[in-house]
């Protein structure tokens, strides 16, 4: 409950009291008010605290459009929308163990894909959310031609009123039959 709001409840509390004469209404009064207020910021404090925990569907849906239209102008190579989804200081890390990017060196990496009028295509297959207020993180399923079913996975960051990628990781998914031999080339990678 606010300062000033609670300032005037206590005024009108105390002109009610100074109105009425008799002991027992007195008491009588004052425990009605009371209760009413303590109700009333109860609720108010649930309100706020159920409201963090779940995303509501406007929130949801910009969040959703945010990511949707990431990997659309990633498909048709919208160099300048696509980057505009990131925060200045956003960190892109990508399939190989040596891609951890500030967004500028993420923007120097992608530049040459984007000049052809196509940088690269994920379809997405599945998306969670989770997080409070301002700041909400997901992971997504997504499919890619070349590289199959991938995850991603990011925090999203309300800045002056419009959400941005603050942070995208992007994995392949291995299945658990071929994980042994993906890991050794692996291994035999690193060593060149």
């Amino acid at each position: 409950m606010s300062e000033t709001l609670r300032h005037e409840l206590f005024i009108i509390v105390n002109q009610i009291l100074l109105l009425i004469k008799d002991g027992f209404m007195k008491k009588f009064i004052e425990i009605v008010i009371v209760t009413a207020c303590f109700f009333l910021s109860s609720n108010l404090y649930t309100h706020t605290l159920t409201e963090d925990f779940e995303i509501s569907d406007d929130k949801l849906i910009l969040i959703d459009a945010l990511l949707d239209g990431l990997h659309h102008d990633a498909h048709k190579g919208n160099f300048n929308p696509y980057f505009a989804r990131f925060s200045s200081d956003a960190v892109f890390l990508g399939t190989d163990k040596n891609e951890r990017w500030t967004i500028e060196e993420f923007k120097a990496y992608a530049k040459p894909a984007f000049a052809d009028g196509h940088g690269w295509t994920y379809a997405l297959v599945e998306r969670n959310w989770e997080g409070v207020g301002d700041i909400r993180w997901f992971d997504e399923i997504l499919f890619n031609e070349k590289l199959g079913h991938c995850r991603g996975t990011g925090v999203v960051h309300l800045i002056n009123g419009e959400w941005k990628i603050v942070h995208y990781a992007l994995t392949m998914l291995v299945p658990n039959e071929i994980a042994l031999k993906i890991g050794s080339q692996t291994i035999q990678a690193d060593k060149k």
